[in-house]
């Protein structure tokens, strides 16, 4: 679907320059002189790579979507992860590097959705929180209440995450997987 170059949005995934790109931030300027354009930052969804690219309103882009599919995490293999489709039960190898630094938080039998472009693989999201032990917490300084004081923890995927002075080796805490956070304790 073709759109306008000052219709882009953050989130929208358009192909631009021959690749998949995901609009990151947008702004929209109107100089004194000359047309309005749209700055845009767009991150491709193959590599990684990062471009600013101002848009016309003239200027037209193709908007596309992207198929999405659940699948199950199974286990690591070196630098490549294994999920296996919950429909057709077929396996499909995928680099560390598609889930970025969330997967840490990656657990065996975790169910994930995987974005597709093409019958190809594009992006892995995890589900927003996981839950996950403290296997090491500081102890809390005494007399340290003037603010809200957090303390360093590291939890059992050797994740480092500041959490409230309540919370104690082997506690069980609910974490913001993209923000690495301390959202709650578990139930």
């Amino acid at each position: 679907m073709k759109i306008s170059g000052v219709e882009i949005r953050p989130g929208n995934n358009i192909e631009y320059d021959g690749s998949l790109w995901r609009a990151v931030k947008i702004q929209h300027t109107q100089p004194g002189k000359g047309g309005a354009y749209m700055q845009v930052e767009l991150k491709n969804l193959i590599d990684g790579r990062k471009n600013n690219v101002r848009f016309r309103s003239a200027e037209t882009v193709e908007r596309i979507r992207l198929d999405t599919k659940d699948f199950q995490y199974l286990y690591a293999e070196g630098d490549m992860l294994v999920f296996m489709d919950t429909e057709t039960y077929e396996q499909i190898n995928l680099p560390q590097d598609l889930v970025g630094e969330a997967s840490a938080f990656l657990q065996d039998g975790m169910m994930v959705m995987l974005e597709m472009y093409e019958e190809r693989p594009i992006s892995v999201q995890l589900p927003e929180t996981v839950e996950a032990t403290v296997v090491e917490a500081d102890a809390v300084v005494k007399g340290q209440t003037a603010s809200a004081s957090y303390k360093p923890a590291i939890l059992d995927n050797g994740v480092r995450v500041m959490v409230p002075p309540h919370i104690v080796t082997g506690t069980r805490i609910v974490v913001d997987v993209y923000e690495r956070e301390y959202v709650k304790r578990a139930d």
